[in-house]
């Protein structure tokens, strides 16, 4: 691929604390002019949950009031081959993410006075979802000898779904497949078969075969970001503000990752009350600054690693206030002003 330079440019992980979509929309849409990202709403409706808001249309899913499964035992033969044949014959169409999942996406969809550079979306990747909705016994759904596979499979048709209405609104498209639970990576994901690290590869880059544009992936915690970074994505998001070293333990991988045209995104804007309450812009440029210099200790200029940089808070703003959310979309565009501004970018 080609070098990616957004140079330190602000963009969001996805969610957001309002429960209205047009306002959701709308302070979005005032904040992120480059690369807006359509709002996740899970304050409006358990639908918009992570794991829920992609789980519709998988065979043999159960919605009740607070909880997702699969009910293995009931008939899924017709739904999973109506998948298999869906994803054969790429039919992104199929499985859609519907208006009830994802008011924020809809509403987005529809605004008008969006001119970005690019557009984000997001989706809830095939290790975490795969082992966070079980099956009505509570046993991850990845284990079961016939569904598992079909994971990456319903996800990477829900991604080229995504992107398809994305491109609606830039035809330079960011899907986000977001792993949070590889920030358990040592402890819960390194038992069973899912502890290989090419089988966790290959199944986010099976999501990843249907994306066109730009590639990414998020996890908000600690993790052996070699695993990640072994997979095809082209933005690798993490939380820098609570984990910055842990990034810089893996110079070699990153130096690779950046000469191939990757793209770090930079998780450094709090999403806690508290820190946020003692946070400014120059607070955080020096946070920032001090998280990209090991690099260049290792033969990146730091001029070029700004440039291959985004800016992000460090994960969702759906535990804040609207306030809340409202001053870290202001503390991540005046960072990211300000450090283009520092370095000519």
């Amino acid at each position: 691929m080609s070098i990616i330079e957004f140079n330190c440019l602000p963009t969001n992980i996805g969610s957001l604390p309002y429960t209205d979509p047009v306002k959701a929309c709308s302070v979005v849409a005032r904040h992120l002019k480059d690369i807006p990202v359509w709002p996740q709403l899970p304050r409006r409706s358990f639908l918009e949950n992570l794991y829920v808001q992609a789980s519709e249309g998988f065979p043999g899913l159960v919605v009740e009031v607070d909880r997702v499964y699969v009910n293995t035992a009931a008939d899924f033969q017709k739904p999973l081959e109506e998948l298999y044949a869906a994803y054969l014959e790429n039919d992104i169409g199929r499985f859609p993410i519907g208006r009830d999942h994802a008011a924020g996406l809809y509403e987005f969809l529809g605004k008008t006075d969006l001119t970005p550079r690019a557009v984000k979306g997001q989706v809830i990747g095939p290790l975490s979802w795969g082992l966070t909705v079980t099956d009505e016994n509570r046993r991850a759904i990845l284990y079961h000898e016939i569904l598992g596979d079909a994971v990456p499979k319903f996800l990477k048709l829900k991604a080229a779904w995504m992107e398809r209405e994305l491109a609606r609104v830039s035809k330079n498209t960011i899907i986000f497949v977001d792993e949070p639970i590889m920030a358990s990576y040592g402890s819960i994901v390194a038992t069973g078969p899912f502890s290989n690290p090419e089988k966790i590869a290959g199944m986010i880059n099976e999501v990843f075969e249907g994306i066109r544009g730009l590639k990414g992936t998020h996890c908000c915690g600690n993790t052996d970001w070699s695993v990640l970074l072994k997979t095809n994505l082209d933005i690798l998001n993490f939380d820098a503000y609570s984990y910055a070293e842990s990034v810089s333990l893996y110079p070699e991988e990153i130096k690779r990752f950046l000469a191939r045209g990757g793209c770090i995104a930079w998780g450094i804007v709090p999403n806690d009350a508290e820190s946020i309450g003692r946070e400014m812009v120059a607070s955080l440029k020096d946070r920032l600054e001090e998280a990209m210099a090991p690099f260049t200790r290792h033969g990146v200029r730091f001029r070029d690693l700004a440039a291959q940089s985004l800016i992000t808070p460090r994960c969702g703003l759906d535990g804040l206030t609207e306030d809340g959310a409202e001053k870290v979309l202001e503390l991540l565009t005046g960072l990211s002003g300000e450090m283009r501004r520092k370095y000519g970018l």
